[in-house]
């Protein structure tokens, strides 16, 4: 049998198998199957070969939540298939089991973890996947079901209902991402647009690379099925928008021909629930890829701008770190708009005022500075940050720089860090041990083999302090930091510049809506960097 999953493994966090699922063939069994695994050296692959099972089996793997879920395979299988699948597995048990994922809730709900898993994988080949779907054919218990379910009640349904799922999947509706007869009380539609940041610096400032990786997470809970249709723009509008947007990559419900006649228009029929709708890259140095789109007059604009000064003070033993904060100025209105008194707290989702968090006055927040420093660092002495908590951690060898939100919100622009380097005990390697063999000083032979006494004397007379302070310098310029990187996030701004322009639901193909329903809308923007944005020293 070609191309197929032939087991599922799952291991809690002391390498004990909670669940094994065969799907085809006889593969290895789990108490077989780990030592072979836990052979190889961490850091793991997620992709491991074994030669010498009679199959040779592929293993895929994969750790989330202290959970290990392995997958193997003796055939020739697409890898990305596979560990995407994984993935997927993870996102329905949380779904259905809720979120984090623990041993305890796999094997309190084994009836309802096997039927997923059938669902998912028929006979080895990846079936269904999505959660909408799966909840039409898994069948879940509640908890008064599971308390009276040892009790014979008069109208308890009797053991052939168990027929019910089989008949739902043949009734399945012809979107498996969504499930039919939806109802909703409130109907709701949310777009929160996240870019993660990866920058890198010159020491000079000057950017080497710079690039944002977007997504955009839909939620949505409307009753019928709604026929909506998301417009994108870009700092100059939408002609150039296919230029900026690069690797773009899309949930099944989106309509690809619309897309591809106009770039920008996401048209689709939504998953129940929030899902992540789209994704997307930017180049936010276009001029440097020969690329003609613009994406503002500066090539890049950062919320924080990171200086690091090294070889300060009489011998060089101290460096310093500055930072600028930068006003980031947002785009004025936008035709996604809510009714008021909704959304508009911090980090609301609603348009109209001026609030903190929002595209018109954006919010930066969670301010943090890595400095990593080398080996060979003993310690760092007097931490002097004008504002925040500093410390360093000698097992990691890394300067940790904090400053709290209230000092951000204060207005202040300009944050600065100085501290003191201290390197090995041994200043003097050559005073140490002047013969290099590792004995330090007591089996050194210093006199003079056919020279006089006083030649010695002569020539440590020519060591001067000058050249002593300058290998000193030159000693302290190995402890230097040779990199620093910056953390942060940026509520109602976008480093790409792109926006959603409107939601609209299309009246003429949507169905099951009701009449003058008007969904409340709303969109976020959030930027993080989770150190991504580094200057070299």
């Amino acid at each position: 049998m070609d191309s197929v999953i032939e087991a599922l493994h799952i291991y809690d966090e002391h390498n004990r198998a909670i669940l094994s699922h065969t799907y085809a063939s006889r593969p290895l069994s789990a108490a077989h199957l780990l030592p072979l695994y836990l052979e190889h050296p961490a850091p793991r692959p997620n992709l491991i070969y074994l030669p010498n099972t009679n199959p040779p089996t592929l293993v895929f793997s994969l750790v989330h939540a202290n959970l290990l879920y392995l997958a193997t395979t003796s055939s020739e299988i697409e890898p990305l298939l596979v560990l995407e699948f994984l993935h997927r597995i993870i996102d329905i048990l949380e779904e259905f089991l809720g979120a984090p994922v623990l041993a305890h809730k796999i094997e309190a709900n084994y009836d309802v973890v096997a039927q997923l898993l059938t669902e998912m994988c028929d006979a080895g080949t990846i079936n269904t996947t999505e959660p909408n779907a799966l909840r039409d054919m898994v069948e879940v218990e509640g908890l008064l079901g599971k308390l009276l379910g040892s009790i014979n009640l008069p109208g308890k349904p009797s053991s052939n209902s168990s027929s019910t799922p089989s008949l739902l999947a043949q009734n399945a509706p012809a979107l498996p991402w969504r499930r039919a007869n939806v109802r909703h009380t409130s109907n709701e539609l949310y777009a929160d647009v996240v870019e993660t940041l990866t920058v890198t610096l010159a020491p000079s400032g000057r950017p080497i690379a710079a690039f944002a990786n977007g997504t955009i997470a839909f939620t949505a809970k409307v009753s019928g099925l709604p026929d909506i249709v998301l417009n994108l723009t870009g700092p100059s509008g939408k002609h150039n928008l296919r230029s900026i947007m690069e690797l773009p990559v899309f949930h099944p419900c989106v309509r690809l021909s619309r897309w591809g006649e106009n770039p920008g228009e996401l048209s689709f029929i939504p998953p129940d629930g929030r899902f992540i709708l789209a994704g997307y890259e930017v180049d936010l140095l276009p001029f440097t890829n020969g690329k003609s789109g613009n994406l503002s007059s500066n090539s890049l604009r950062l919320p924080v701008n990171i200086e690091v000064k090294t070889g300060l003070g009489l011998a060089g033993s101290e460096f310093e770190v500055r930072l600028n904060i930068n006003k980031i100025f947002g785009t004025p209105g936008s035709s996604v708009s809510g009714p008021p008194g909704r959304g508009g707290g911090t980090g609301g989702r609603g348009f109209g005022g001026a609030h903190l968090g929002t595209a018109a006055a954006p919010l930066l927040q969670d301010l943090a500075v890595s400095v990593p420093l080398p080996s060979d660092v003993r310690n760092l002495l007097d931490l002097r940050p004008s504002k925040g908590d500093a410390s360093y951690n000698p097992g990691d060898k890394v300067l940790e720089w904090h400053i709290p939100a209230k000092e951000l919100s204060a207005g202040t622009s300009y944050f600065g860090l100085r501290c003191t380097v201290q390197g090995p005990l041994a200043e003097d390697p050559d005073e140490a041990d002047p013969n290099g063999f590792g004995f330090g000083r007591d089996y050194t032979y210093e006199e003079p083999y056919q020279s006089r006494a006083d030649e010695k004397t002569k020539s440590a007379e020519k060591i001067t302090e000058d050249e002593r302070d300058a290998k000193k310098i030159a000693q302290n310029k190995i402890l230097m930091p040779s990199s620093a990187s910056v953390s942060f996030s940026v509520k109602g701004w976008l480093a790409s510049g792109i926006r959603v322009e409107s939601i609209v639901i299309d009246p003429r193909k949507s169905r099951g809506l009701g009449e003058g329903v008007k969904p409340y809308k709303g969109v976020k923007y959030l930027t993080i960097s989770k150190g991504g944005v580094e200057i070299r020293c």
